[in-house]
């Protein structure tokens, strides 16, 4: 952080415009990769997932499952975050490399990280939308690599999102049974399941379990 607060503070003086439009494109483009060039996709569709199974509807808000999300990927993005401050930031602090040096050296660590989550046939499907010579052994382009980036992560986060999905569906098929079984037909089965799916998500303490799952789930 400190590093980051540097960098701010001498593209501050620097009076090139040149300097000053890449400055403010990157400052741009950092939502864009934020979401989609790191960790965040995936655990942001995992909470989603787990609340609309749990059937709370809107709690927790958007606003602390965001947030939650925000820092479980800085926490798993500090090794990736640490290199590039190493390798890229520092040394330009110190006027040892250019800018497009700088910037060359900042997106390695994101693309290794990338590559570790992504398959090869993904890789391959987007070379070819794009008309672009695949070989396996290299360094994709990142017009390609980070849709297939974006793709895996999203099956991922589905396939965690149904393996969670399934005991708070067992227990509405549960609840509605015994319901039925009673002839209360009259009475919701939400408003009954949902406190019992609630006491099931606290006691096997859910969210840690849910934060770890997550981080040990990349690569």
């Amino acid at each position: 952080m400190d590093d980051l607060l540097t960098l701010a503070a001498g593209t501050a003086h620097v009076t090139s415009p040149l300097n000053t439009l890449i400055a403010l494109t990157l400052i741009g483009v950092a939502p864009f990769i934020v979401i989609l060039m790191t960790s965040f996709v995936r655990i942001i569709v995992v909470f989603s997932l787990v609340r609309q199974a749990m059937g709370t509807q809107s709690l927790p808000p958007n606003m602390v499952l965001s947030g939650l999300a925000l820092i479980l990927t800085f926490l798993i993005m500090s090794p990736v975050l640490t290199k590039i401050s190493h390798d890229a930031i520092v040394p330009y602090n110190h006027g040892k490399i250019s800018q497009h040096q700088m910037l060359d050296r900042a997106v390695q660590p994101l693309e290794h990280f990338m590559m570790r989550q992504t398959r090869a046939k993904d890789i391959a499907m987007f070379m070819k939308i794009g008309r672009l010579p695949y070989q396996p052994r290299r360094q994709p382009p990142l017009v390609a690599l980070v849709p297939s980036f974006v793709v895996g992560e999203l099956r991922s986060a589905f396939t965690i999102g149904f393996a969670l999905y399934l005991p708070f569906l067992a227990i509405d098929l549960a609840v509605a049974s015994i319901l039925m079984a009673l002839g209360m037909m009259m009475l919701s089965p939400p408003i009954v399941s949902l406190p019992c799916k609630l006491l099931l998500f606290v006691m096997v303490d859910g969210w840690t379990l849910l934060c770890g799952g997550l981080a040990s789930s990349f690569r």
